[in-house]
């Protein structure tokens, strides 16, 4: 209890684990569970069926857990989970799921989401994500492992975000942005491959390159899609080293209900 700090208002039920602290007047609620090792700073609010990992950092004025910006929800005991090790800075709002998609919001691990940023009902995001200052997620968006939002960037509900894509400052989604991608702009429009990002998680240049060429196969060939994702598999063939990422690229576009920014 030394932990806790004596003006913060912890509801009996919630479950906390002996070494979390809780800050000044942060309130949590019932149905809340908190994780070894983490740290809530103060006038934060936890609420909803929510469930936060081992060792995660909140800062102040954080809202996690509060009922989604939906008028259709009607107060269904839908959930929250945030997995481990992430940091959440002032003024983030991550919302609960609703009953019109899989009933959960979910963030994985190891995700550094920065001041202002909301997460909206049935978001589904990985591990290792950058979310800078003032991005919005709407609902039911996805984020694959290793993405980077620029700030201000505002996604359209149900897009998808490929792993160790990246947008630009301000950036507008409102298609899906395959792997590997730079997008940028209002609307978003590709601007080349995550090139640095790659280098930084120990992708070859070999590797680099084949991800490179099959960007070009995508968006400077001048082939129609179909066309596009031919080449796509011819380019895995020549590059064994990277077949594996361009498989991704060429599946990923294949099961967009959105269609790709192009």
């Amino acid at each position: 209890m030394a932990l806790i700090h004596p003006t913060a208002v912890i509801d009996p039920k919630a479950q906390l684990d002996s070494t979390v602290e809780v800050g000044a007047y942060t309130v949590i609620g019932p149905e809340v569970s908190i994780g070894a090792g983490s740290k809530i700073g103060p006038h934060v609010v936890v609420e909803g069926h929510t469930t936060i990992g081992a060792d995660n950092t909140i800062f102040q004025f954080a809202s996690i857990g509060a009922a989604p910006q939906d008028k259709k929800y009607a107060g269904e005991p839908t959930l929250l989970t945030i997995g481990d090790r992430n940091t959440i800075r002032e003024f983030v709002t991550i919302n609960l799921g609703t009953t019109q998609d899989v009933g959960i919001t979910r963030m994985g691990s190891d995700n550094w989401i920065m001041a202002y940023v909301h997460i909206a009902h049935d978001c589904q995001l990985g591990n290792n994500i950058i979310l800078a200052n003032n991005a919005t997620l709407a609902g039911h968006v996805h984020l694959d492992d290793w993405v980077f939002l620029g700030g201000f960037t505002s996604v359209h509900q149900f897009c998808r975000i490929g792993a160790h894509a990246m947008t630009a400052f301000t950036a507008a989604v409102s298609q899906d942005i395959p792997p590997f991608v730079t997008a940028a702009g209002n609307r978003a429009v590709p601007a080349g491959i995550n090139s640095e990002g790659l280098k930084r998680r120990g992708f070859s240049s070999e590797q680099i390159m084949a991800i490179k060429r099959g960007y070009k196969a995508i968006y400077r060939s001048g082939l129609p899609l179909e066309e596009a994702k031919l080449a796509l598999q011819a380019e895995e063939e020549k590059s064994p080293d990277a077949a594996q990422y361009l498989r991704q690229l060429r599946e990923f576009i294949a099961a967009s209900p959105r269609g790709i920014i192009r």
